[in-house]
């Protein structure tokens, strides 16, 4: 007895997005552990999972990642375009550090806030509120990088008035050579960026689906605020907004290396970020699974190996 077998006239039956198909997921999770890194037909070919085996690891290699990458542009003479998330957020420290020990600055960079806070017409906290992202990225990364830091007039937040003006902004940067990557979490719900899945019931085609850009006042799946509860709210979700500004697909599918990192490990065994992360890597392309698309891009995606499972119960 388990969901699949259950869930016709409970409160679940409409709950999770149409377009999700449940035995299929519930397939992906089912896999040996071991099994977790092989190679997918839809993979790219310079994508690869990259295990890790504490919480220290994984915010050393995914931050000393990303300092690599604004060393290696800052040496080709080369701008690079970061699209930015706001967890996972450990990796910041150690970018900091690297860069810092290295001397290398990051003038040549271009950061974009993935996503913000907002109410349902896009108005997001003020910058200096604890729970805004761009409070956050302060804190965690420019502000600590000091005099090597991201110059401030190349710093974009998912406001309502910036927002809207990301495509055209990389569009020029790409234009002229830049180098954009994504860093990203994923999502209880399969997310990257606030892009949530049920999105996908707007869009006709998958190819009209990827030209979207951005969202304004974007409505979060009630999953989606019970993840960020648990990971950044102390559990208090009184206090988590419904809604977000986020950037969509149309600019991180366009990402010419991305850098992934699931850390969704809470301790004595529990966790939250098994399901997503299987099923991002075996699931396949498909508009209501936004993070299923990440393997098809160049890159690395960071894990705790603790995530691999086995996805099975146990009593803690």
């Amino acid at each position: 007895m388990n969901m699949l077998d259950t869930i016709k006239g409970s409160l679940l039956e409409s709950f999770y997005p149409a377009g999700w198909d449940l035995k299929r997921i519930d397939e992906c999770c089912s896999q040996p552990p071991e099994s977790v890194t092989e190679r997918q037909s839809f993979w790219n070919p310079d994508f690869t999972p990259v295990p890790c085996e504490t919480i220290g690891d994984f915010n050393t290699y995914m931050g000393h990642e990303i300092a690599m990458e604004i060393r290696r542009t800052k040496e080709e003479g080369r701008k690079l375009a970061l699209i930015l998330p706001v967890g996972p957020m450990g990796m910041y420290r150690w970018a900091v550090y690297f860069l810092k020990e290295w001397g290398i600055d990051a003038k040549h960079v271009y950061g974009f806030n993935m996503d913000e806070w907002s109410d349902k017409d896009g108005n997001t906290l003020e910058s200096t509120n604890p729970g805004a992202f761009q409070n956050a990225m302060e804190d965690a990364f420019y502000g600590p990088l000091g005099e090597l830091t991201v110059p401030e007039n190349q710093r974009n937040f998912a406001t309502k008035a910036v927002l809207p003006t990301y495509a055209e902004k990389i569009g020029e940067l790409k234009a002229d050579g830049t180098k954009l990557i994504t860093v990203f979490g994923i999502g209880r719900v399969f997310h990257i960026a606030f892009w949530e899945p049920h999105f996908a019931a707007d869009f006709s085609s998958v190819e009209e689906w990827k030209k979207q850009t951005h969202r304004i006042g974007a409505k979060l799946h009630p999953l989606t605020i019970e993840q960020n509860a648990l990971t950044s709210f102390k559990s208090r979700y009184t206090l988590v907004p419904c809604f977000s500004n986020t950037v969509g697909p149309g600019l991180f599918l366009q990402s010419d290396k991305i850098i992934g990192g699931c850390d969704g490990v809470l301790g004595r065994g529990m966790q939250w970020q098994g399901v997503s992360f299987w099923v991002t890597l075996r699931y396949g392309p498909d508009m209501w699974v936004p993070s299923s698309f990440m393997p098809t891009l160049p890159g690395k995606l960071f894990f705790l190996k603790e995530l691999a499972g086995p996805l099975a119960p146990e009593c803690n």
